[in-house]
């Protein structure tokens, strides 16, 4: 009996610690505390804290153009924000966010000064311009912050949340994107030989045959089968390290693949928040296009 006491009492106790570190997260971020971000690098697996406007730099610098529209680099410094606040208030591990596409591309200074070389100063301060002028400012819905998801281009529309990952958020429903359709390298062409598309789908490349082909509202395709063998558009994507999931495809003397738009397809479009930039929209106005029924505000509002 004295175990069955024991064990109601450690399970109680676990409860209230969850619960006690939960809010202590959520306190840091409306007493305007300094929120820090722990970070794990994955290249070395190493752990790292670092101020939130500091890490929000890191992922503007190593997720966006830094040549992009100073409203489209707010609206991105906003969406990082967001999304890293989301992941910490629900995070279960002694780390919040890793440094690549897992989560969010993070780079150091060091990297940045790699990466821009001689143009280091110029984009640096352009990007650090952009965050501290959106310092403390996340997108919510119902209150709460969300879980900002964002990708390169559309094929001309945003993609359901539901029809990517499963999830169902309602700032996250399908909009209209067409200023991506301007952009260059909007459709790409990829070409495979037999044997590299039969060994990446692992077919028989005996005879390949498409048999069906299923899409989604926006034209990206939700499944594929080929050779008698089925695979989500997303997997397919996957396996053969494709633009988007809005292909056709062309069997000749190879294989061609012709995709539209580049990445995922939910929330913000980079290349669309860009064009609508330089048509004249703030950051406000492109994220509030994007994620629907959303307001901008103070993390502390």
């Amino acid at each position: 009996m004295k175990n069955k006491y024991l064990i109601v009492i450690t399970i109680i106790l676990s409860i209230i610690a969850i619960i006690s570190s939960s809010s202590k997260k959520e306190t840091a971020f409306f007493n305007n505390d300094k929120v820090e971000v722990t970070i794990k690098d994955v290249a070395n697996n190493e752990e790292t804290n670092l101020d939130l406007e500091e890490y929000v730099i890191g992922v503007v610098a190593g997720e966006m153009p830094a040549s992009f529209e100073i409203e489209a680099l707010k609206a991105q410094a906003v969406a990082a924000r967001s999304y890293a606040l989301a992941k910490i208030s629900t995070s279960t591990t002694s780390y919040d966010l890793v440094t690549d596409i897992t989560n969010q591309v993070y780079i150091t200074v060091e990297e940045m000064q790699k990466k821009w070389g001689t143009d280091f100063d110029f984009y640096y301060n352009r990007i650090k311009d952009a965050v501290e002028s959106t310092k403390n400012i996340v997108i919510k819905y119902n209150g709460k912050i969300i879980s900002a998801y964002y990708f390169a281009m559309s094929n001309g529309s945003t993609e359901d949340v539901s029809l990517v990952f499963g999830e169902e958020r309602d700032y996250l429903k399908s909009v209209d994107s067409a200023w991506d359709e301007t952009v260059k390298n909007f459709i790409v062409t990829t070409e495979f030989t037999f044997s590299d598309f039969c060994t990446k789908l692992d077919i028989d490349c005996a005879n390949i045959s498409i048999d069906s082909i299923n899409r989604s509202p926006t034209n990206r395709v939700t499944s594929i089968v080929i050779n008698n063998k089925e695979f989500k558009g997303t997997t397919f994507r996957s396996l053969l390290n494709l633009r988007s999931t809005d292909f056709t495809i062309e069997i000749a003397d190879n294989i061609k693949i012709t995709t539209k738009g580049y990445g995922h397809g939910v929330g913000m479009s980079q290349y669309g928040a860009n064009e609508m930039a330089k048509n004249g929209a703030n950051y406000e106005e492109i994220l509030t296009h994007y994620y629907q029924d959303v307001d901008i505000s103070k993390i502390n509002v």
